[in-house]
């Protein structure tokens, strides 16, 4: 198997200047076979006319009309530079031409050929046609080659300068190209450098536009801002994990050995294993919702994407939370607003929107309201909105309420662990969207938003 060659500035040099030789040679080639076959036909073409039409002057004039008429065409000619002629006598005596005698070495038979004759001690290639006319007289007239030697000569100078400027170009090339991509891989080591040490954000610088590179750099850049956020959150994660299961896990552990020393009657017993139990479906809650939460942001749960009607599970989604809302006696009001279609994950959908639902229902007052409805504000977005009429979030507390584990001050005494939003967000982020929070004056508009088909989705 032929093994290709590897990507590099001198590959790509070599390629650039055989490319272009044989380029140059596809030019050339054809042009001097049509130069030596064309130019060598319509040369003897005139060769021969001129001896016709001279012949055909001899027969009508005789010998003196045939002087005349070449000594008429040879005046002021240098003897053997553009076209020979000679008429010589039966007895072998110059009657006319640019000659002073019949040259040695021709053939001796009529018709048309080539030799090499001596006129003025050098050597001349001549094409010549050789004519008999009457009475013994013979007519040369003959084509000088060697005036077209200096022609070939720069034409074959010229061929050879334009491969030394191809070569000297591809190599330039090369060194410019082999400059430009080490400044690059250089630029790129020293990023990647930079992270493997923790600098985590650090960043390819991106080339300007139009550069080939521009898009790599933006995938390389939108990779590391995801490692970024993975690494960052696995690190939030186990702060969080740290000081957030604490207070649970010292409260069973207070408990149980409480009970181990004090010994309590069977129905104080049976309280504590109660608030036990509460104790570890908290903690259970917390790792089913970060496990929920890892899922989501490996990207995995994109296999399972469908086409999902949105409109209807908010609708149903409304229709499970009406009863819990009934208790507390607070108005669910959901708006349908047709069918509204997204590619997304219609178990996530459910678990984030009931999340916006279970936080409005735990903040909205006794008597009050939440109000849900789903709309397609533009042609590729799709957006849930939960809105309540509680105490709302305050404008510099929104940014960070999305963070896993951060409670602000309202909802401190208030039950749960602070991933719910988390959770809302990272599905949102999942489905191409995003989670945003508004004032509702008074209460809070949490506006789930997706992508109707989010990038790296796929229909199942």
């Amino acid at each position: 198997m032929v093994r290709l060659p590897g990507f590099s500035a001198r590959t790509i040099a070599i390629g650039y200047a055989l490319v272009s030789l044989v380029v140059l040679a596809m030019f050339a080639g054809p042009l001097w076979y049509a130069w030596h076959t064309n130019i060598q036909e319509v040369r003897t073409e005139l060769i021969v006319s001129d001896s016709q039409r001279l012949a055909n002057l001899f027969e009508r004039g005789g010998p003196f009309a045939l002087t005349a008429a070449i000594d008429s065409q040879v005046v002021g000619t240098n003897d053997g530079v553009r076209k020979i002629i000679l008429f010589m006598a039966p007895n072998g005596v110059k009657l006319a031409g640019n000659l002073p005698g019949w040259p040695e070495g021709l053939p001796d038979r009529d018709g048309t050929g080539s030799a090499t004759i001596r006129i003025d001690g050098a050597e001349r290639r001549i094409e010549l046609v050789r004519v008999t006319l009457g009475n013994g007289y013979r007519l040369l007239i003959a084509s000088n080659l060697n005036r077209f030697d200096e022609l070939e000569r720069l034409f074959v100078y010229g061929l050879l300068g334009c491969g030394a400027a191809v070569l000297g170009g591809a190599a330039l090339g090369g060194v410019l190209i082999r400059r430009a991509l080490l400044t690059r891989v250089q630029g790129i080591s020293q990023t990647t450098a930079a992270i493997i040490e923790g600098k985590l954000s650090r960043r390819l610088k991106e080339p300007r536009d139009g550069d080939e590179l521009q898009l790599l750099t933006r995938t390389v850049n939108r990779m590391l801002d995801q490692i970024e956020h993975l690494v960052t959150g696995v690190q939030d994660v186990s702060n969080a994990i740290a000081h957030d299961l604490r207070t649970p896990l010292s409260e069973l552990r207070a408990r149980l050995e409480e009970l181990s020393v004090t010994r309590p009657g069977e129905e104080e017993t049976y309280a504590e294993i109660d608030a036990a139990i509460n104790d570890v479906d908290r903690v259970m809650k917390i790792f089913n919702a970060l496990l929920r939460l890892a899922e989501i942001d490996s990207g995995s749960r994109r296999n399972g994407f469908v086409q999902v009607d949105v409109a209807k599970l908010a609708a149903e989604v409304a229709e499970f939370y009406a009863p819990v809302a009934e208790l507390k006696n607070i108005t669910l009001d959901f708006a349908p607003r047709g069918a509204l279609c997204a590619i997304g994950d219609p178990v996530l959908l459910a678990q984030a929107l009931g999340n916006l639902v279970e936080n409005a229902l735990k903040f909205a007052p006794e008597g009050g309201m939440i109000a849900i409805s789903a709309h397609q504000p533009q042609r590729d977005t799709v957006e849930i909105l939960v809105a309540d009429n509680g105490p709302g979030i305050a404008e510099d507390e929104r940014p960070r309420v999305v963070e896993r584990f951060y409670r602000g001050d309202v909802s401190r005494g208030t039950p749960g662990v602070g991933l719910g939003l988390s959770v809302v967000s990272a599905v949102a982020r999942l489905h191409g969207g995003a989670l945003l929070l508004f004032d509702n004056r008074p209460g809070l508009r949490a506006t789930l938003q997706i992508a109707v088909s989010p990038a790296g989705g796929t229909q199942g």
